[in-house]
Order: structure tokens, then sequence, then C-alpha cells
């Protein structure tokens, strides 16, 4: 019997229709896998497009309460170059707490209009938090607009630009990291060149009471199947891409957690967001733990929570994210060891049910992300 206690999103119905396994997840009944299973899932995304339904999301807008600009205000939490941002382009970044740490990782786009708003999107396990301390540090200077009425799609892999242009040819227009407003079915909606699987695809924003037929609209095509949570995290784990409370969390910079690139340039040197004194000692210095790709030898995943250990057996960090890589073809994984380990081709060891096993810090992504960017 589902759990009334869990909210659903506006797919619900469709995934129970379609077969999809439910399960908790960020308070919501969630897919995490259809009747085609994660393996399959996981690789069809690869080869074609997979649609996933991230409604559990959460979509908001931001404006000033001055009719200046929000991205000035906002960047004084999170470290980014934001306010360099034009109308249909976006950005990763992360937001800070006091010390530094990254409290959510989010996405912030520059709409068209009306003129002077923002569009994030940020985790659903972290999405009233994350609103809290927006409303806490900057209530007094911005407007918070949770988009409650709308839907969350992402579609992706390298089929993701045919399907999509048929119904809206502008999209194969758009670059990697950016967005425009397209009539799709009849529908307008939001949508973004972006996504969590290290392939090209976009996320399409729709109102909630037409994404059930936007979605049957999208299945409908030969190459597009439903992918689930499984997938979706085998996806990222892939393309070396973060799981936010997993591989990093309140007490990690983005130093740590190596992921410097959301770090603007002029932004470290004018020092001027939360935290900025930590983070650029880390710069400087590095911090003691860093967060690494891992390869295990062997067939055996090292899964989230594994203990990682040197090359002398000593206990030095744990792995944060795990599991088995299809298209890499072997078992791979992120986590944390102390800086004197960091280096790509460090061999330590994973302790796999109380064994150890090689392994080697490695590179990431692990299999080549696809995005398509502008030819330079």
């Amino acid at each position: 019997m589902p759990d009334e206690s869990l909210m659903k999103t506006p797919l619900y119905d469709l995934h129970v229709e379609s077969g999809g396994k439910m399960v908790p997840f960020a308070g919501y009944s969630m897919p995490v896998q259809y009747p085609l299973g994660i393996m399959k899932e996981h690789l069809h995304t690869r080869e074609k497009a997979g649609l996933f339904d991230v409604s559990h999301m959460g979509q908001a807008y931001i404006r000033s309460k001055d009719g200046s600009d929000p991205a000035k205000i906002i960047e004084y939490l999170m470290p980014s170059a934001l306010a360099v941002l034009k109308p249909g382009k976006m950005r990763y970044t992360v937001l800070l707490n006091d010390d530094g740490g990254i409290e959510d990782d989010l996405m912030v786009t520059r709409t068209f209009e009306p003129e002077g708003t923002l569009y994030v999107v940020v985790n659903a396990a972290c999405k009233d938090k994350d609103y809290d301390i927006l409303e806490d540090k900057l209530g007094d200077r911005i407007t918070l607009e949770p988009l409650e009425e709308r839907a969350l799609l992402a579609l992706q892999g390298p089929s993701a630009e045919a399907v999509l242009s048929s119904l809206a040819p502008e999209v194969a227009e758009l670059s990697f990291m950016e967005a425009t407003m397209v009539t799709l079915e009849g529908v307008v909606c939001w949508v973004s060149r972006s996504g969590y699987t290290g392939e090209d695809g976009y996320e399409i924003s729709v109102p909630s009471d037409e994404a059930a037929a936007l979605a049957t609209r999208l299945l409908a095509h030969e190459d597009v199947e439903w992918i689930g949570l499984g997938a979706r995290d085998s996806l990222r784990l892939e393309a070396g891409l973060c799981l936010s409370g997993h591989d990093f969390d309140a007490g990690v910079s983005p130093v740590g957690a190596n992921i410097t690139f959301a770090l603007g340039k002029k932004r470290r040197e004018n020092k001027d967001f939360i935290g900025a004194d930590r983070i650029a000692s880390e710069l400087d210095h590095s911090p003691d733990m860093v967060r690494v790709g891992l390869v295990p030898a062997g067939r055996a995943p090292a899964r989230e929570g594994t203990e990682i250990a040197d090359a002398d057996g000593k206990i030095v960090g744990k792995v944060t994210s795990g599991g088995f890589g299809p298209t890499f073809g072997g078992p791979v994984a992120m986590g944390f060891v102390p800086k004197e380990l960091a280096a790509e081709g460090t061999k330590i060891q994973v302790m796999i049910r109380g064994k150890a096993h090689e392994a080697t810090v490695a590179a990431t992504p692990f299999v080549p992300q696809r995005y398509k960017r502008k030819q330079s």
C-alpha cells in the first residue's frame, strides 16, 4: 500500500501505470526503476534518451525588492559569478554558510522577463532549508517565490535533441547551460540545456496540470524510456557529479569537495561572499581532506560508507558515493582522502565487507561527458 504521508509529483499516476517501483525519496513517492530495470535504463540513456521526473526538486523565482539586480544580492551567499549572467544563461553554484561550508548546490538562471528575475532549481531534500536560509539572510532585500504549480522533466541522452526539437525546433540552438521559453504541445515551458547524467539533454519546467500529457507525448517516441532514481544515480556517478548531502555537506567547502569551478575568479580575488577567508586559505594550502574519484580493483562495488585505508591499512576516509558503472564496465566511487593521498594514480584500499580491496585514485568523470557546448 502506498505511504499516504509521502508527497506525490504530478506524474505519480503515470509512473504507477508505467510499472514504476515507487519508493520514499526526499519526502516524495518516487520511481526507483521501471520494468526495463536499472542496468538497461542506464544504458538506454547513454545510447538514446531517458525521461526523468524531477518534479520533487525545488523551483523558485528570486527578485529584488528595490528593483536592483537580485544576482548581486544573492552573490553574498554564493561564490559564483552570477551578476554577469545575461538573459537565458545559467550557472551551477553553491549555497554557503558562514564558515564557507556547502549547504546545497543549485542552478541559477537569468530569465528574459519580467526583467530582474532569477529562476533557481534546488535539491529536493534541501529546498525548505535553502529557502529558509535565503529568507533569513536576504529576506529584507529579495522576494522568493516557490513555483509550486510547476513540474520538472529531464530528457537526457544523445537522442534528446532530435526528440525535443521535433516539438520545438528552437531548442536545437541552445548550448549547454542556456535556457529559453518555448511552446511544447501548445504549452509554454521553460527549457534549459542541462541535466544530471553527463549526457546532452534538457530540463523542462512545465505547468503541473500539463506535465502528464507532455511526458506521454515524449514517451511516444521510440527512443524515449522512463528512467528511475536507480539509473539516475549510476549515471551521475559515472559523470563524476556530486550528490548534495553525500559527496559534500555543510562542513565541506567547495575546495574540499573539489568543485572549485564554482568559484568565480574575481569573486575569489574580492572575497565578497560569506566564508571567503576559509575558502581562500584552502585554495592556498589545500584542505586536510579532499573528494577524489576511486576505481576499485575487481568487480565488487565500494558503496557509500565503505571505509578507505592507506597502503598500510590505516583507515583514512570514507566512500561518499559508489556502485557499479554499467558504461564504465566496473565499480566506481567517490570519497574523501587526506590531501597527501589525493593525487591521481595513488594506490589505496577500500574495505568491502571487512576485506581490503585495492583501489586507485582516479580523475573524474569516469565516463566522458557529452554536453553540447558552443564551438569556439
